[in-house]
Parts: structure tokens; C-alpha cells; sequence
């Protein structure tokens, strides 16, 4: 069975999607192509460079808040005039300690990654899919969300965030040659709880969150709702549903559980039905 998996965007919730990676191989269901956003491209781009689930979720929890989300001093004396409040370097090399290739002709899956052209508002493509560049510049671009992070500069364009087009990139999938897409989500939902305790950001930055985090996940739902009833097989796994848990590095191992157990409980029942229709001659 040729299976694509789509790992979708959501900062320290994407370790949610190694755990789904464990799941899908033991169900003997292995991707023969990776689609990713933002971190949720990192992860999927060290799953493509041959790491194992294990040693993600390893360096993972190694992993400090100042190793990814650096504050810079700098540009947060400007104020409201400052182009972003995050250091790029950090994310950067993090992106290289995870991911095992610097190319994407390096790696052992087809990848494609998603990015936003910040100027023409389209949906940049990397890797099988799309343009060749630098792993971790193409990495960095589709983790690059306006206000945290200035955005890449690939070939003249201005390249950032790629859940600004595509959260949980389904429709880039939809391309690929394949009998099941195993799509897990851990970005913005309505199904999100109000945090129980909310971090302590400054209030245009939490305006910012809000706004991002309802355009977000009204795209997720759009997306899925248009999902052709001829395409292949779509198995959404909604791994993760927190709200303000972007930096939440401390959780890591609980969100590589939740992926694993709901990326089983999702391919059981999805794998019972195909079973029941095999049995009806459906």
C-alpha cells in the first residue's frame, strides 16, 4: 500500500508526529513520501534523512526554550517598529542537530516541503515536489512565522511560515500517487480548550497568536471539507489539540505519546472498515 504521510505544522506539538511515524511502522504501513510544514517539515525531514523515531524524540528533550525561540535584544528595542523578536541562528542550527542531511537529494524519502512567498502570497513548494535549495535554509523558511521570525531569502523571494497557505498541507498529498494519506494535525483547531494557565507574552504578540491561530485552523477545516470523495484514502489524525504550547518544549515525550496513540487508534479503525468493505465485495 503506497502511503503518503502530511505532518502538519505546531512548534513542540510535532514531536507528536514521530510518535505517529513508530505507529505507522508497526502497522507495516511505511510513507513512501513525506509532505511537511514548518517544524512539522523538520521532523519529517529527519524521519526522511533515515533517523529513527527514537532518537528525534531523544534530542527533542534535550532541547531548551533558548535553543529554537532566542529572544532578540536588539530588534525588541525597537518595539513596534521591530521586524521580528526571534533570533534566526538558534532555530537554525537546531534544524541541523535533527535533521541528518544537508541536501534533499540526501535523503532516503521523497520529501516536500511548504513555504509562503511573502510578497505574492503563494504557496512555495521544496524538495520532490517543488525547488531544489539548502536543507535547512528551505527547513528554516517553512518555520519562519512573521513577527517571531524574519523571513528566508531563497532566490530573490521572501520565504516564510508554510502554514500560511497550508497548515496541514493535504492538497499538496493530493499530487502524489498513493493509496492512503495519513495526515496527522497538531496546529490551530476549534476544538482547542482555552489554556489553563496562558503564557506570559506581550499583549500585540498574543493578538497576533489569536489571529494566526483562528486563520489557521478555519484553513485546516476548509481544507478537509474540500477533500475530493475520489481521491485516496484520508486518515486525519488529530494528535494534539492545545492552545500557547508552541515553545512548550517540556512536554515532549507526552506529545510524542499522544501522536503514537492516536495514529493507532486512527489506522485501526480506518484498517477495520477496509476490512468490513473487503468482506461485503464493496
Amino acid at each position: 500500500m503506497r502511503v503518503v504521510a502530511v505532518f502538519g505544522g505546531g512548534g513542540a506539538k510535532t514531536l507528536a508526529h514521530a510518535g505517529a511515524w513508530k505507529a505507522l511502522l508497526e502497522a507495516g504501513l511505511p510513507p513512501s513520501h513525506i509532505v511537511g510544514t514548518s517544524m512539522g517539515a523538520v521532523i519529517g525531514a529527519a524521519l526522511a534523512a533515515g533517523s529513527t523515531s527514537q532518537r528525534i524524540l531523544d534530542i527533542a528533550l534535550s532541547l531548551q526554550k533558548k535553543d529554537f525561540a532566542a529572544l532578540d535584544a536588539w530588534s525588541l528595542a525597537k518595539g513596534v517598529f521591530a521586524g521580528n523578536i526571534l533570533k534566526p541562528e538558534p532555530l537554525k542550527r537546531t534544524i541541523a542537530r535533527l535533521v541528518p542531511a544537508t541536501r534533499f537529494a540526501d535523503l532516503q524519502i521523497p520529501l516536500t516541503i511548504t513555504a509562503t512567498d511573502l510578497d505574492s502570497g503563494e504557496l512555495v513548494l521544496f524538495g520532490e515536489l517543488g525547488q531544489d535549495a539548502p536543507l535547512v535554509d528551505a527547513l528554516y523558511a517553512s518555520c519562519a512565522l512573521p513577527l517571531y521570525l524574519p523571513p528566508a531569502a531563497i532566490d530573490g523571494r521572501r520565504l516564510a511560515e508554510g502554514g500560511l497557505r497550508a497548515v496541514v498541507a493535504i492538497d499538496v498529498a493530493r499530487r502524489i500517487p498513493a493509496d492512503m494519506v495519513v495526515a496527522v494535525d497538531v496546529g490551530p483547531g476549534f476544538d482547542e480548550p482555552p489554556a489553563a494557565k496562558k503564557a506570559a507574552i506581550p499583549p500585540l504578540v498574543r493578538a497576533h497568536g489569536e489571529a494566526i491561530r483562528v486563520m489557521m485552523a478555519a484553513q485546516t477545516e476548509r481544507t478537509i471539507a474540500d477533500w475530493p470523495k475520489d481521491a485516496p484514502r484520508l486518515v486525519m489524525v488529530r494528535a494534539v489539540a492545545e492552545r500557547e504550547a508552541t515553545f512548550a518544549v517540556g512536554a515532549g515525550q507526552r506529545y510524542f505519546d499522544a501522536g503514537y496513540r492516536s495514529t493507532q487508534l486512527a489506522l485501526g479503525d480506518t484498517l477495520d472498515a477496509q476490512t468490513q468493505q473487503t468482506h461485503r465485495g464493496e
